[in-house]
């Protein structure tokens, strides 16, 4: 198998963070380009860093090129601020980027949407989520793998009390055979299954639910 050339958006939060940890000590890439608005701490000889305005896009179309295209872009409605900057980041520039990626003919597409990503939901997160799922899936690409998590467990510097509250509530319903639709996973465990599903998978559209996430 040829070594691969990974594109990654969404490179310094949580799921971000581990992927770009794990791709670079991947034998199976050869590089890995992140596209980031501020520069990380992050140093590599396989490593690749652009800073972009991600509401310019289409300025940096020619630095799109690669194999594979992961994205772990995603915030929340108190992060963003607003409906309007939410949907910017959760739809819009990674749909943007996406489409520049499958006219650049980058093969594969791997997305961490949301559990009950739905276009037709009442709810404006869901909806956008599944919206973007909707429109990703009829882009160029040769396949595209979608993952549907629920709760992610961050890394511990990043964990905020009432996810900590969170994550224990969770095991001990799920200890009593409960809510397992919505087991906690670590962002390294969904990282570890993006890469490992871009090395395993071909020519499919495939959508990873919890239940799916977790077999491996």
């Amino acid at each position: 198998m040829k070594k691969l050339n990974a594109l990654v958006i969404g490179a310094t939060g949580a799921t971000g963070r581990e992927l770009v940890s794990l791709l670079l000590e991947n034998e199976n890439f050869s590089s890995v380009t992140i596209f980031v608005r501020k520069k990380p701490n992050m140093n590599h000889d396989k490593l690749i860093i652009h800073c972009i305005d991600f509401s310019k896009i289409h300025k940096y179309k020619d630095l799109v090129n690669g194999d594979v295209l992961f994205s772990t872009l995603g915030t929340t409605l108190k992060d963003a601020g607003s409906k309007e900057k939410q949907y910017q980041v959760d739809f819009s520039f990674q749909y943007q980027f996406a489409q520049i990626a499958s006219n650049n003919n980058v093969n594969s597409f791997s997305l961490v949407s949301s559990a009950g990503a739905n276009s037709n939901s009442m709810f404006f997160y869901p909806k956008i989520k599944g919206k973007l799922e909707d429109s990703v899936k009829k882009l160029n690409f040769q396949s595209i793998q979608i993952f549907q998590p629920s709760f992610l467990i961050r890394q511990h510097d990043l964990l905020r009390s009432n996810e900590k509250i969170g994550i224990k509530i969770f095991s001990v319903l799920n200890n009593f055979g409960l809510l397992k639709s919505l087991k906690p996973i670590t962002v390294n465990f969904l990282a570890n299954r993006m890469i490992q599903e871009v090395l395993s998978t071909n020519n499919n559209i495939l959508t990873y639910k919890l239940e799916d996430i977790l077999v491996h």
